[in-house]
């Protein structure tokens, strides 16, 4: 080794002899060459001083031994001991008990070099020995979305995020810059990190961080002596916590650094206060309460807009804590929205909007922050919400079992007069099919449900003794037809659920287990572990234990019933069906009276195929109708073939049929036959960039613009409402079938009216009654297009364009706002928006929607180019900067009503609508006569007679040439 190595790692360790070697041997195996490494003992009492002196003395010049003369009970103090000691250019600290990456010096060191960076940050990985090997959950990155890529950041300024890892074992540290500054950790607290990682950021001109792993941070939760950073029971461990945090305040509040303190406790939020309180249900109520006081105290210093600007649930959990609600509290801190959680806190609805926790919000800041309208729990099915069930009751007398709880009714949607009817299920963890069912008795109480049952456990739950040990418990209410699962869980009301007994009867023999002893899971809910009871049943039990896991032949029992599910889901498969259609089912001979008829992929009975299958049934031609659903059959007409789509009957109805019709694409794949005939009636003229002119298209891989190019040579005829859809849409798509100008099958009824259709008269007088559009409101119809979240999917709920309460002072006495959210989303209306507001998505056929309004409110959506034959008033919200690359025309130019970016210009237009038709009626005419200039409402009889002929129906089919028919 050369007279000063390029790197110093200081591996610190007290107590750890049987782990230091290994953890040494990562810092000797590093790949690059020149680094040193210093162990710092902290006056062990285990043997950890004399393996450090053997270490040293095996790699002489490589590695060297500091021994404190008293523990100091940190990290702090052995840290800058190594420091001291240690001689490299760059330095970095490993801990006894983790692992540095074989390539950590090499890429963190290059990293310093190439970028000139004071500190060099890589990804640390966190793995949990306590989970098997290759399990999912065995590795966690920490923070992974910092290192997605190489970066450099000029100062914390430029990325205040860093403050999300204060770890120092994942950085190399240029010495200079140490010394330079003078930073050392702080002694004699915990958390010493937190502190010099904020300093050390906070000078370092710059920071730069690699995609690379270069630190094994090990996990073991189950050991009997935890790190520090897994104390976190200990109260002491949290205030040492924060007494760090105040000390970072203190630093950025000198340096004037005010918005790098808010960030810091925005971090504090959302990151190290969770940590504690996912944890605290463990604990006894006096650990809490004094746990809960410490936190409150210190968030009472924090700056009110923190609890803004930190994510929804951990602000909620913190706000919570600081004004003394811990119930509310401790629910928010663990409904984690991603991974469908239980809903153990009240809501509560004021003013149109819901709140988290059961009392009224105090205060503007309150508002804003428990405001979790748009979680939609006021809209998710009941099944979905999945309530709190907490055991209020759990005890054995005389051989019977007595159960009671109370369920969560949030917002009371589970209302007084619905059907209730409950089970308790006792389900095999590893069998979850085999169930013991009691019958539970239930009904509403206030806001909440309870139950209760009394049964004889012996008759109700049957183990085989031996190879069932755990069962959960859970209560499946049904509540009108609909089942909603609850898991029974521990909460203030419940009593002592540890240790209940309960008598069982195995299945196997006398000799196994037959009793059940209850416990709560890490989760905090019900479970029950099998128990032998004589002392001959306790020795069957250990003996089982100690034979092999299951027998070969049940082995091979096990293996033969996974190969065959493995052939079944192959027979079932996607693929296989294709392959099928496009070998077998395709030698089948075509029936051209057979038409399958589908709507955006099977979601509706709806759009340009409805109005097509209702001319064919009214002119009474001789074909036989199939219609594709997605999900359920209900809502599709009764004089139909009904198949699911996707089932082997929807692929035999396809390679049958004669006539493919539908709005937007059958499944890629499919070779459609020479035989067949394929009507696209597409579902929108379009604004937005279609198809191949799209930039993700362009963009994108040419296997995607090749399964488009699939999909449209499928095309037989395409209809269109315009030279506008030939020269767009067609283009767009690549269209290069006949095209056949005549128009929406949809729009008909808008050019018609529906008085001389009984049909749809009753369709759209239903729907006004079932909207309750019975008191003489105008009725405004907002219907937009979807919109892209962050991650670019679909963004789920769709929010009204004007706040309720704001929409119902100024216009709730002349209006009454439907809103139709598009296919992809719901519509997201809070419960006392109703007066003024009406959610219009399970209406699955817009065409009648449209007759109903009065006006149209939408965006960049092409409903617009419909609304506008019925010459009715067209206000287009468009609130940001609108794009003019992302459509093909200039929209602002061309259109067909008034354009509003905010909320009050938007109440503004409303208002004043009829006092502007003399300006946009004429733009709105000229915009109809544009956009829909073959619409003459004979757009389905057009099809009709075009298509199927009343006489013979033979083929008739167009010349794939591009030109208009």
């Amino acid at each position: 080794m050369p007279m000063r190595p390029d790197v110093s790692v200081v591996v610190i360790a007290y107590n750890d002899a049987r782990r230091l070697p290994r953890a040494v041997a990562s810092s000797l195996g590093q790949s690059l060459g020149c680094v040193e490494t210093v162990i710092v003992d902290d006056a062990s009492t285990d043997g950890t001083a004399q393996a450090a002196d053997r270490l040293a003395a095996r790699h002489p010049g490589r590695v060297r031994a500091v021994h404190l003369e008293a523990n100091s009970g940190g990290c702090g103090r052995p840290r800058n001991a190594g420091i001291e000691a240690s001689t490299g250019g760059h330095v970095m600290f490993l801990d006894s008990d983790d692992l540095l990456d074989r390539h950590a010096c090499l890429n963190l060191l290059g990293a310093a070099e190439d970028t000139g960076a004071d500190i060099v940050s890589g990804r640390c990985d966190r793995v949990f020995l306590d989970v098997p090997e290759h399990a999912d959950g065995r590795v966690r990155p920490w923070y992974p979305w910092l290192y997605r890529r190489r970066a450099v950041h000029e100062s914390l300024e430029a990325n205040p995020r860093l403050l999300y890892d204060t770890l120092s074992t994942n950085k190399i540290y240029r010495r200079s810059f140490l010394e330079r500054y003078g930073l050392r950790f702080v002694e004699g607290l915990h958390y010493e990190d937190l502190l010099f990682t904020a300093e050390a950021y906070l000078a370092a001109r710059p920071t730069a961080l690699i995609p690379h792993r270069v630190y094994n941070w090990l996990v073991s939760e189950r050991t009997p002596a935890p790190s520090i950073s897994n104390r976190r029971a200990e109260l002491a461990n949290f205030a040492d916590r924060l007494e760090i945090h105040r000390r970072i305040d203190m630093l950025f509040s000198l340096r004037g650094a005010h918005d790098l303190g808010r960030a810091k406790d925005v971090k504090f939020i959302n990151h190290d206060l969770m940590l504690y309180l996912r944890e605290l249900r463990d604990h006894d109520p006096d650990h809490r309460a004094r746990f809960l006081d410490l936190a409150a105290g210190y968030l009472a210093e924090l700056d009110p807009r923190v609890f803004e600007e930190a994510n929804t649930m951990p602000a909620i959990a913190a706000y919570l804590v600081r004004e003394g609600d811990h119930a509310g509290a401790l629910a928010a801190a663990v409904y984690a929205p991603a991974k469908r959680p239980e809903l153990r806190a009240r809501l509560v609805e004021r003013d149109g909007r819901v709140f988290w926790g059961a009392g009224r919000p105090r205060g503007a800041l309150a508002r804003r922050v428990l405001d979790v309208t748009n979680f939609g729990f006021h809209l998710r099915p009941l099944k979905e919400l999945r309530p709190a069930n907490t055991v209020t009751r759990l005890e054995t007398r005389g051989g019977r079992v007595r159960m009671a709880g109370r369920v969560l009714n949030p917002l009371n949607r589970i209302r007084p007069d619905a059907e209730l009817s409950g089970t308790l299920e006792f389900c095999d963890r590893r069998r979850p099919a085999r169930k013991g069912r009691v019958k539970a008795d239930v009904r509403h109480d206030g806001d909440r449900l309870t139950w209760q049952a009394e049964f004889d456990p012996t008759r109700r739950i049957r183990p085989a003794g031996f190879i069932d040990p755990v069962w959960d418990v859970r209560l499946r209410l049904r509540v009108d037809g609909e089942s909603v699962v609850t898991r029974l869980g521990e909460g203030r009301e419940s009593p002592r659920l540890e240790g209940v007994e309960l008598p069982v009867r195995p299945r196997l023999t006398r000799l196994a287990a037959d009793r059940l002893r209850s416990y709560v899971t890490e989760g905090g809910h019900l479970a029950f572990r099998l128990e032998a009871g004589s002392p001959w049943a306790r020795l069957a039990a250990a003996a089982a234990r100690r034979l092999p896991v299951a027998p070969a032949g049940l082995l091979a029992w096990r293996r033969a019933r996974r190969a065959g599910g493995g052939v079944r889901r192959g027979l079932t498969s996607r693929k296989t069906k294709i392959a099928v259609f496009n070998r077998v089912l395709s030698r089948l001979p075509v029936r051209r009276d057979l038409v399958v008829f589908e709507s955006h992929l099977g979601r509706q009975y709806s759009d340009n195929p409805k109005y097509i299958y209702r001319e064919l049934r009214r002119s009474g031609h001789p074909v036989k109708a199939v219609w594709s659903y997605a999900s359920s059959p209900a809502g599709f007409p009764d004089d139909a073939r009904l198949v699911r789509r996707g089932s082997w009957a929807y692929y035999a109805a396809l390679a049958r049929a004669g006539f493919w019709i539908d709005n937007q694409g059958y499944p890629d794949g499919l070779r459609k036959r020479p035989e067949t005939t394929y009507i696209q009636t597409w579902h929108g003229s379009a604004y937005k960039l279609m198809g191949l002119d799209q930039p993700r298209m362009k963009n994108g891989s040419a296997a995607e613009r090749a399964r488009l190019r699939r999909m449209v040579g499928r095309f037989d005829s395409f209809l269109i409402r315009s030279g506008h859809d030939e020269e767009t849409l067609c283009a767009g798509l690549g269209v290069r079938s006949v095209l056949l100008p005549a128009g929406y099958p949809r729009n008909d009824p808008l050019v018609n009216g529906a008085d001389g259709d009984p049909e749809l008269s009753a369709e759209v007088a239903a729907l006004r009654d079932s909207l309750g559009l019975d008191d003489g409101r105008r009725v405004l119809l907002y219907a937009p297009t979807f919109a892209t979240g962050p991650k670019g999917g679909p963004v789920r709920l769709l929010a009204p364009p004007v706040d309720p309460g704001e929409f119902a002072r100024e216009l709730g006495e002349e209006f009454v706002m439907l809103v139709r959210p598009h296919y992809l989303c719901r519509a997201n209306l809070p419960p006392g928006a109703h007066a003024v507001m009406r959610d219009a998505g399970a209406a699955p056929d817009v065409t009648p929607l449209l007759l109903l309004a009065d006006a149209l409110i939408t965006d960049r959506s092409s409903i617009m180019f419909d609304f506008a034959l019925l010459d009715r008033p067209i206000v287009l919200h468009l609130p940001g900067v609108l794009d003019p690359s992302a459509g093909y025309f200039d929209l602002e130019r061309h259109a067909p009503g008034p354009i509003t970016r905010t909320e009050d210009e938007l109440v503004a237009a409303l208002a004043g609508l009829d006092e502007a038709e003399a300006e946009h009626a004429p733009r709105r005419r000229a915009f109809a006569r544009t956009f829909g200039e073959h619409e003459r409402g004979t757009a389905a009889r057009t099809v009709v007679d075009r298509y199927f002929p009343a006489a013979e129906p033979q083929r008739h089919r167009g010349r794939r040439n591009g030109r208009t028919a």
